[in-house]
C-alpha cells in the first residue's frame, strides 16, 4: 500500500487502498456492497453557507448505479436566491473523492459532497464550488502556478459550569485539562473530521474563555493542512457539520459566530495560502527569504482587502470583531509574525538548525529535513460567517490580481509594517494605513467598486456579485456598533440572531 495511505483514518480509503482523488463509481459501489451499506447521502452547500442533505435508500444495484452516475434533481430556487422559481431545477452529482462513512447516521451510510449542474448538463456557473474552480483555473492560467489554502476554524463550545478548576478569563490559549473543560470534545471532533477525509494539522484551546449565567464558554481551534483550494473548502464545510452534530449528540452547544459578547475574543476563520509550481513552494526564495511571488500575492490581497470582507465577513456581528486590541485586523497592512496586521507571514522553519537534535541532546548527523513547504501567508480578517467557497475564490482572485498589477511590489513595500500598529508610539504609521470596512454596507460598497476584478475571466457571475451586495446592504447596519455599545440588549439580540451563522 502507498505509504501515505497507511495511517489514513477514512475507512473508504483504508478498504479501497486508493487516494480519494482516484475513486470511481465502481469503487464506491464495491465498497457499498462489501461493507453492507444501507443508505447514500448527497450533501451540498446552499446560499446560507450550510450543507443540505438528500437521503437515498439503496433499493437495487441499478438504482445505486443510477444515483451515483446520473445524480438527482433538486429545487435550485430553494437553495440560491439568484435562481428563479420558474426555471429552478438543478442536477446534483456526487464527487466520489469526498466519500466518507457517515458517523452520525443510524444505518450504515456513505455520504458524498455534490456538484451542481444546469438543465443543459453544464456545471452551474454561479454555484459556490464552480466559482472556486474557475478562480483557481484563472489563477493557474495567469501565473502558471497552483493556488492552495487551509483554514483555521475557531469556535466556542458552551457547557454547564461545574465551578471547579476555573480558567483564567481570556487566557485560554493552549490551556489543558482540567482548566480547559472541552478538550476531549475537540479531539473527538478532530477524529471524526479525519475519518471524513479532513487533513488536520492540529487542534487546541484558544484565547477566549469566560463564564456567564452558569455556563462555560471555551474557544477552540482546529487547523488544517494546505491542500488544493476546493479540497480546503470541502474540508471546512464538513468539519463545521461534524462539530455541530457531535455537539448536538453530546448536549453541548457550539457557535462559529464572529462575536458573541463584548470584551471577549471573537472567532475568526483565518486562511493560510501557498503557491506551488511543479510541486515546489514558491513562497520562499532559494535563500529562504520571502519571494517576490509571495509579495505579489500579498499585494493583490492588499488591493482587494476591502471587498474580500463581502465574502469573509457577511453579517453585522462580523464587524464587532474587527476592532482594535482583539487580535483581529482593522487596517490594510501585512508583516512578519505580527498579529496586528491583516496578512501575516508566519514563522517559518528557515533557521537551518537541527532543532530536534538540540531538544533531545544528541547530534543526529542527519541531513536537515526540507521544511520549505511549510511556509504560508495568512489572511486574518475572515470569520465563521464566511461563504467558504466564495471566500477562497475571492482570495484566489486577489492573489492572481497581484500578478496582473505592474506596481505590485511597490504596493507590497508600502503596506508592510514591522511594528504593532496599535501601540501609541506607532500612531503615525497607523494613520497612514487604509482601513477595512466597518459594517456590511461599507463592505457592499467596496465590492461594487471592485466587482470588475472578480468578474474578470467569468470567475464570479454578475448575479453572484449582485446577490452579495444586496444581502450586505439589506442589513442597513451603519450605526449598529454604536448602538451595541450604548444598548447591550441590542447586541444580545444580534448575537442571538446570528449565533449559528455560516
Amino acid at each position: 500500500m502507498n505509504k501515505d495511505l497507511e495511517l489514513n483514518q477514512n475507512h473508504i480509503v483504508s478498504v479501497l487502498g486508493k487516494q480519494p482523488n482516484e475513486f470511481t463509481a465502481e469503487d464506491i459501489i464495491g465498497y457499498i456492497k462489501g461493507q453492507g451499506i444501507k443508505m447514500v447521502n448527497f450533501m451540498y452547500p446552499a446560499a446560507d453557507c450550510r450543507l443540505k442533505t438528500l437521503n437515498f435508500v439503496i433499493n437495487s444495484m441499478s438504482y445505486l448505479e443510477s444515483i451515483l452516475k446520473t445524480g438527482e434533481r433538486v429545487d435550485g430556487s430553494s437553495l440560491f436566491p439568484f435562481i428563479e422559481a420558474g426555471n429552478s431545477d438543478l442536477y446534483v452529482l456526487p464527487r466520489f473523492s469526498t466519500a466518507f462513512l457517515d458517523p452520525f447516521a443510524p444505518l450504515p451510510t456513505v455520504t458524498m459532497l455534490c456538484s451542481f449542474f444546469d438543465k443543459d448538463g453544464n456545471p452551474l456557473s454561479s454555484s459556490p464550488e464552480q466559482t472556486l474552480r474557475k478562480a483557481c483555473k484563472a489563477f493557474t492560467e495567469v501565473t502558471g502556478m497552483e493556488f492552495q489554502a487551509m483554514g483555521e476554524l475557531e469556535f466556542y463550545v458552551i457547557s454547564p459550569d461545574n465551578e471547579t478548576y476555573q480558567a483564567t478569563d481570556q487566557r485560554g490559549y493552549h490551556e489543558s485539562a482540567p482548566f480547559a473543560k472541552n478538550g476531549d470534545f475537540r479531539t473527538r471532533c478532530m477524529s471524526l473530521i479525519a475519518q471524513a477525509g479532513g487533513q488536520i494539522k492540529y487542534g487546541h484551546s484558544e484565547v477566549g474563555n469566560f463564564t456567564s449565567d452558569g455556563k462555560v464558554y471555551e474557544q477552540n481551534e482546529i487547523e488544517f493542512l494546505p491542500v488544493n483550494a476546493l479540497q480546503a473548502a470541502d474540508q471546512l464545510m464538513v468539519a463545521k457539520w461534524i462539530i455541530r452534530n457531535l455537539a448536538a449528540h453530546e448536549g453541548l452547544n457550539v457557535t462559529f459566530s464572529p462575536k458573541i459578547t463584548s470584551g471577549k475574543a471573537g472567532s475568526g476563520l483565518h486562511v493560510h495560502m501557498r503557491i506551488l509550481r511543479d510541486g515546489k513552494n514558491m513562497m520562499l526564495n532559494d535563500d529562504k527569504k520571502l519571494s517576490d511571488t509571495a509579495r505579489r500575492a500579498i499585494a493583490g490581497m492588499m488591493e482587494l482587502a476591502p471587498s474580500i470582507t463581502a465574502f469573509g465577513n457577511t453579517n453585522p456581528t462580523s464587524y464587532f470583531r474587527l476592532v482594535p486590541h482583539q487580535e483581529a485586523p482593522t487596517n490594510i497592512c501585512w508583516g512578519d509574525r505580527n498579529r496586528s496586521v491583516l496578512v501575516r507571514v508566519p514563522l517559518g522553519w528557515t533557521s537551518g538548525r537541527d532543532m530536534s537534535s538540540l531538544a533531545n541532546g544528541y547530534d543526529s548527523g542527519c541531513t536537515i529535513q526540507d521544511t520549505s513547504m511549510k511556509q504560508t501567508v495568512e489572511m486574518r480578517s475572515p470569520d465563521g460567517s464566511a461563504d467558504i467557497y466564495s471566500l477562497l475564490a475571492a482570495l484566489a482572485v486577489a492573489c492572481r490580481y497581484g500578478f496582473e498589477m505592474e506596481n505590485a511590489l511597490d504596493i507590497a513595500e508600502k503596506t508592510y509594517v514591522d511594528v504593532n500598529i496599535h501601540q501609541p508610539e506607532n500612531a503615525a504609521r497607523l494613520a497612514s494605513l487604509c482601513q477595512l470596512p466597518e459594517n456590511c454596507v461599507q463592505s457592499a460598497d467596496e465590492l461594487e467598486r471592485q466587482r470588475e476584478i472578480y468578474q474578470k475571466y467569468n470567475v464570479f457571475s454578475p448575479a453572484m456579485i449582485d446577490g452579495a451586495i444586496a444581502k450586505l446592504r439589506s442589513y442597513d447596519d451603519k450605526d449598529f456598533l454604536k448602538r451595541a455599545v450604548q444598548m447591550p440588549d441590542f447586541m444580545d439580540d444580534l448575537v442571538t440572531r446570528y449565533f449559528h451563522c455560516g
